[in-house]
Parts: C-alpha cells; sequence; structure tokens
C-alpha cells in the first residue's frame, strides 16, 4: 500500500460520507501494518459511528488499492473532549466546553460552561460559581485552548 497514492482518494471518501479528514498515516508497530484514519464532525462519534465508517472504508480500500501488502486498518475520532477550532465555533452553540485564556476574566484563567453565542470576534459563556450561573464574554485572541467537556 502506497500511502501518497491513495491518500487524496480516501481523504474525498471521507469527505463525501460527511467527516473530515483529520490524519491518515500507515505505521509499521512489531512487524504489523496499520493504516490509521482519525476523522472528525460537529455530531457527536460513537462506537457504531466507527463501525460503520471502518466497514465502508474496508470495502472502498479493497476496490482502490491494488496491492497485496496486509495491514490492519484503525478507524478513530477526536473523541469526546476533542479541541474545537475557532472558525467552528458557531457549530457548537449549546455546548458544554473548557476554555483556557490567555489573560484573565473575573479573576479566572480556565473556564467549563455552556457555548449560548458566538459573534465575529468572540463567544459568550455562561459557566456556574456554586449554584449562581454567571456569563462572560471571551474574545477570540484571548483564548489559548478550547475543547469540548464533559459534564459531570
Amino acid at each position: 500500500m502506497e500511502l501518497g497514492k491513495i491518500k487524496s482518494l480516501l481523504e474525498s471518501k471521507i469527505t463525501e460520507m460527511g467527516y473530515e479528514p483529520i490524519s491518515i498515516t500507515r505505521k509499521v508497530e512489531k512487524g504489523d501494518t496499520y493504516l490509521s484514519i482519525v476523522i472528525d464532525r460537529v455530531e457527536p462519534i460513537d462506537m457504531d459511528t466507527i463501525v460503520k465508517v471502518s466497514q465502508e472504508l474496508s470495502t472502498y480500500l479493497d476496490e482502490i488499492d491494488d496491492s497485496d501488502e496486509k495491514y490492519f486498518l484503525d478507524i478513530s475520532s477526536l473523541g469526546a473532549e476533542k479541541p474545537l477550532k475557532i472558525d467552528s465555533l458557531k457549530n457548537y452553540v449549546g455546548r458544554y466546553v473548557n476554555v483556557h485564556v490567555n489573560n484573565a476574566l473575573d479573576g479566572l484563567n480556565i473556564f467549563e460552561g455552556d457555548i449560548e453565542s458566538v459573534s465575529e470576534d468572540s463567544f459568550t459563556l455562561s459557566y456556574r460559581v456554586k449554584t449562581r450561573v454567571k456569563k462572560v464574554v471571551i474574545l477570540f485572541n484571548n483564548i489559548y485552548k478550547i475543547r469540548l467537556a464533559i459534564k459531570f
């Protein structure tokens, strides 16, 4: 399997299936070859989705890869706490996130809460301090990192 030959075809197929191809790599571990593909989308990706994508890509690889090399197909996602891109935050309104900021706001550098709204250069986050709900506006240029979070 020559990764360079099939990578662009796989990227197109993954996009056609409604996912974003994050990475496609080939690696050899302990004599076994792995084709590892990481996918993403706005909606959560569960195990049923991984199985479905794996089956569809396996069939597709049989069609496009004419080599006789044996390899394991490894499909995964960025996970439940995936990092977010600032330019895609509008897709995550209503979702629970963890945000680290460069310059403290309300005396805090880390927030966990729900994205309420997104504007051109900032977003509004509602978060809890004990029993009270507070809101903070966070400028995009003040974000150090942002990811989805799991609410307990």
